[in-house]
This record gives structure tokens, C-alpha cells and sequence, in this order.
């Protein structure tokens, strides 16, 4: 530290203070591993007026030969009477900065505002700024040479000085903001990938949001990101308890992050693909370009959310997509692919909610185009639970328990039909069974079975839990919906009624409260609303 301060001092950057503000130094690590004295400014921070600039966001500079400038922050003076303010101080005494400091919330605003101003003309057009991060990007060498002439000249003409060594010339390839720029597209930069190779389990909720926040900023390289991520997620919401679920999640985002695909350097002049789904857990979209992936995006559903109707979920899909990737769609051809057939006469429905009208007045400022694409066709979206919607049900092989179940479920026999055999990897029951295992109640049940309190429970061989004759199934939206489904909108079901499918149903489920969610499921049916006979007396004029 000493050596720090007594380099600051001979090149006027701080001086000796008698300031009445003090703050601590203390020292932060930098790229090449040497350390670098910070001050630590938050009770400045938190009376200052903030500078509300915005900074420019990465994806958007990602769409090439860099320089860095040298202590860019220092090349900045303060205003005489907020020199006293800077002061910090350490065992050799109170230190007051004569220039912009590191750690005070204003000076990547004002930097940023700074550069953007000087190279105003040169902005997007040759040059990129992230605050002292300037990338200069040619599609000819002698272009690009005139564009280094003008850079350069700029910085001197407002003595402004790079650091030499950081500073790379006519590449090809370069490291920028976490990823590698190249004519091949963009992968992650390799040089972070051993950070996460080397990461240890996280033994706290803040070592998780720190672990989430770097796979965060890489999102887009992977898919089913919220769903790998959705079991780290939930410990920032509750009691920390890491789990299996926890630590399977933790290596499969530390194993898609090592062997994440290059993405496509997209053309903004050309046009866009969207592909959305949407499902009981999540939203999931992919961008692609001539059929290249440009980017990964997901996010799993809000409370509110979770109740909505099919349609409203589809198309939250969609305005999801639009809203996050609105930079490079916005004014662009597009065209979105759904596997829910009824949003491709979004525009021309006479008969619409009032959310549905708000979405549809931020999707007509888009020059959009929705198709309908087979779910089964739609392999690129991001489904976060498509594998767990897709699970069929398990045909048992003995064919008096076929019969009957055919016979329950209101199925006839064909006489020359042929029934095929088929391998079925996961069934329902499989699937019952593991959601038991996950949730606090079920165990709660198991523990005064072994007491034998719960005499009306029972376990079979697979360890499933039954209430008399009938499956137990847990808190699990997820599988209830599934269940509902395959009762109600299958290949084989005939949009029963309420009464009738809760009684058919509770004959071989359990959980509260069935009926009303049976209730809900049929009136939100959008077939049944659209076909079915309407038996209630029609509504009185206003």
C-alpha cells in the first residue's frame, strides 16, 4: 500500500487530506492477478445525487481491435470543492483524490457520457465504447486503418492515454467483455470457463447469487437455463438447505457454461426467427437467424402467472420474446413460431381481455408474422417442462387391467385393431412417485405411517404413497395440470364435463382441492367454450 500511495502522490493523482470525510482503502485484485488500492465509498454513495446516464448494454455491443485506456477514471479532475469529499484513509495517514476515483457511483456515468461524447460521429459506426473499452471494427484493411488513424487522433486531440500493453491491433479474433469476437460467431471467452471449472459448492446464499450471477450473464449460450437453474433459484427464497436437486443444478450449469455452443453473429439487416412455448413452469425462446442460433432466452413463471388460461400463457411467450430481444427485432422482419394454433388469428379476434389488449398493442409496434408450428416440430424452444408434459402413460401389460382402465376411462375396443408395444421410459406413476419424494407434506404422511397413525394411508412396493385405492398426489401443479390433460384435451379423452370427470377421477386420485380445480381447468377449456352449448340464461341488457 505504501508503494501504491507514494506512486499516486508523485503522479498528483491524491494528496494529503484534512477532509472531515473518511472513507476505508482497501485493495481489490485486477485481471493480471496484481492488486490495486480501492476505496470503499458507500456512505458517500448514498447521499450522492445519482447521474442517471444510462450505460450501454453488452448484447447490444456484441453485434473487430481494442483499446483500453490507461487508469481511465484518473484521467478526469474533480471539481475543487469535491476533493475533500474523496478522502480515504490507511495507517499512513488521510488521502483526499485530485481525480475521478474507482468505486464512486458516478464516475462510469460521467465516463461513459464522456467518451460518447468525443467519439459522437464514430459511434456504432466504427467504434463500440463500454467505459474505457474501446473496440474498433473494420470489414476491410484499409478501412480499418483510417479508422485506427481517426481513433487514435481523437484520443490526443483530447489527451486521453491507452495502456500500450493492452492494447491489440489488426486481430481477427479478440476477448471482449467476456466473449471472443470472430467471423465464426461468438462463443464464451475460454480464458473464464476455468473461474467455473474451479468454483466450490456454495455453502451460503450469497456464494449462490454469486455462482447465478456469472451463469446469469451467460444465459443466452445456454438452453433450459431457467429450468437447470430453477432448484439453485428457490435457496434465495427460503431457509438454505442444499440438495441433491441443488448440487445436480450446480454442475450441469458449470458443464453447459465449459461446452456452451458458438452463437451466430447475427445481420441486422436481415430478418429474425422467433420460436416461443410456454408451460405450467416457465416461458422459453430461441432467435435464430437462416437457421442459426443467435441467442437463448428463459425465465420461469411468476405466481400470478401460474393461473393463467393456455392462451395467455402462449402468448406471454411471445411478448417475453419481443420485450427482451426488442433491440434487434424492433423495425426488423419477424416471423414467430407457436405451437398454439388460435395466436395466429390473434390480430383479427373481435373478442379480447384486457390483458390480451395491452400485449397486442406492444406486439403491433412490431413488423411480425406468427406461424403455427407443430409442438412435436418445435424442438428449438426452450420448453423448460416440455419433457415432463410429454411423459405418456404407462400401458400395463396385462390386458384384464387394460381393459378396465379403457372401460373407466370411456374407451371401446376395436375388434380387428392391434395394439402396438411400445417402450415407454417414464411413466405416471414413476412420476407420482418422485413428486412425493420432493414435497414436505408426503414426508410428514410417511413418518406417522411408520407410526401407524395414518391408518387410512398405505405404501406398495414402489414405495407409493395411496390413500385406500386411490394414487395420493402432492402440492404439484405441475403434475395435477398433467393429469387434468390426459383426462380431459388427450388423444382419447371427450371433454367431460366437471361433475363427470371429478367423479371419474377421484376414483383413482387424491388431493385437495380436486373439484375446484377440475371446475377451473373445464371452464378455462378453450375447446369446450368455443363447441359446447351454452345453458345458462342469457345476461339482461346494461
Amino acid at each position: 500500500m505504501k508503494k501504491q500511495l507514494q506512486e499516486l502522490l508523485e503522479k498528483g493523482i491524491i494528496r494529503p487530506s484534512s477532509s472531515p470525510w473518511g472513507c476505508p482503502a482497501i485493495f481489490m485484485e485486477k485481471k493480471d492477478h496484481s492488486l490495486r488500492i480501492c476505496v470503499d465509498y458507500r456512505p458517500l454513495n448514498a447521499v450522492t445525487v445519482k447521474n442517471k446516464y444510462p450505460l450501454p448494454r453488452i448484447d447490444i455491443l456484441l453485434i473487430n481491435l481494442s483499446i483500453d485506456l490507461r487508469l481511465g477514471y484518473h484521467q478526469i479532475k474533480i471539481r475543487a470543492e469535491d476533493i475533500p469529499k474523496t478522502a480515504f484513509s490507511t495507517r499512513y495517514g488521510l488521502y483526499e483524490y485530485t481525480v475521478i476515483s474507482f468505486g464512486l457511483t458516478n464516475a462510469p456515468a460521467y465516463f461513459i457520457y464522456l467518451m460518447n461524447s468525443i467519439f459522437f460521429e464514430e459511434l456504432d459506426v466504427f467504434v463500440i465504447i463500454f467505459i474505457d473499452d474501446i473496440l474498433i471494427f473494420s470489414k476491410m484493411e484499409g478501412e480499418h486503418a483510417e479508422h485506427l488513424r481517426i481513433v487514435l487522433q481523437r484520443l490526443r486531440d483530447h489527451r486521453l492515454y491507452a495502456k500500450f500493453s493492452k492494447c491489440e491491433f489488426w486481430l481477427r479474433e479478440i476477448s471482449f467483455l467476456g466473449h471472443v469476437l470472430s467471423e465464426k460467431g461468438i462463443p464464451i471467452d475460454p480464458s473464464k470457463m476455468q473461474e467455473v471449472l474451479d468454483w466450490d459448492q456454495p455453502q451460503n446464499v450469497t456464494e449462490v447469487k454469486s455462482f447465478l450471477g456469472l451463469a446469469g450473464y451467460y444465459r443466452r449460450f445456454i438452453e433450459n437455463f431457467s429450468k437447470i437453474a430453477k432448484a439453485m433459484t428457490k435457496l434465495q427464497k427460503k431457509n438454505f438447505e442444499w440438495s441433491p436437486e441443488c448440487e445436480e443444478a450446480f454442475q450441469t450449469l458449470k458443464t453447459r457454461l465449459t461446452t456452451a455452443p458458438i452463437l451466430a453473429q447475427l445481420n441486422i439487416t436481415k430478418g429474425f426467427d422467433v420460436y416461443c412455448d410456454a408451460c405450467g413452469t416457465g416461458f422459453g425462446c430461441v432467435l435464430m437467424q437462416e437457421g442459426r442460433v443467435i441467442s437463448y432466452a428463459s425465465r420461469q413463471l411468476k405466481h400470478h402467472e401460474e393461473h393463467y388460461p393456455t392462451h395467455d400463457l402462449e402468448l406471454a411467450a411471445v411478448v417475453h420474446a419481443l420485450k427482451i430481444w426488442r433491440h434487434y427485432l424492433m423495425g426488423n422482419p419477424c416471423n414467430i413460431y407457436t405451437d398454439h394454433k388460435s395466436l395466429k388469428y390473434i390480430f383479427t379476434q373481435s373478442k379480447l381481455n384486457m390483458r390480451q389488449r395491452r400485449w397486442l398493442e406492444l406486439i403491433k409496434d412490431y413488423q411480425l408474422e406468427v406461424h403455427y408450428h407443430l409442438g412435436k416440430a418445435n424442438v428449438v424452444a426452450d420448453a423448460l417442462s416440455r419433457k415432463a408434459r410429454c411423459h405418456c402413460l404407462q400401458v400395463s401389460s396385462g390386458i384384464c387391467t387394460l381393459c378396465d382402465d379403457l372401460w373407466k376411462l370411456n374407451i371401446s375396443m376395436i375388434e380387428h385393431g392391434s395394439l402396438a408395444t411400445l417402450k415407454i421410459t417414464y411413466n405416471l406413476v414413476d412420476q407420482i412417485k418422485e413428486s412425493q419424494k420432493k414435497y414436505k407434506g408426503m414426508a410428514k404422511i410417511r413418518s406417522k405411517l411408520r407410526k401407524s397413525k395414518a391408518k387410512c394411508f398405505q405404501l406398495d412396493d414402489q414405495g407409493v404413497l395411496w390413500f385406500g385405492k386411490r394414487l395420493v398426489i402432492p402440492k404439484d401443479f405441475e403434475l395435477r395440470k398433467l393429469i387434468l390433460d390426459e383426462s380431459h384435451n388427450s388423444q382419447f379423452a371427450i371433454h367431460l364435463g366437471s361433475n363427470k370427470m371429478y367423479h371419474d377421477l377421484k376414483q383413482r386420485f387424491c388431493w385437495t382441492p380436486m373439484k375446484r380445480e377440475i371446475a377451473r381447468y373445464v371452464s378455462e377449456c378453450d375447446v369446450c367454450q368455443r363447441v359446447k352449448a351454452e345453458h345458462l340464461k342469457p345476461a339482461g341488457t346494461l
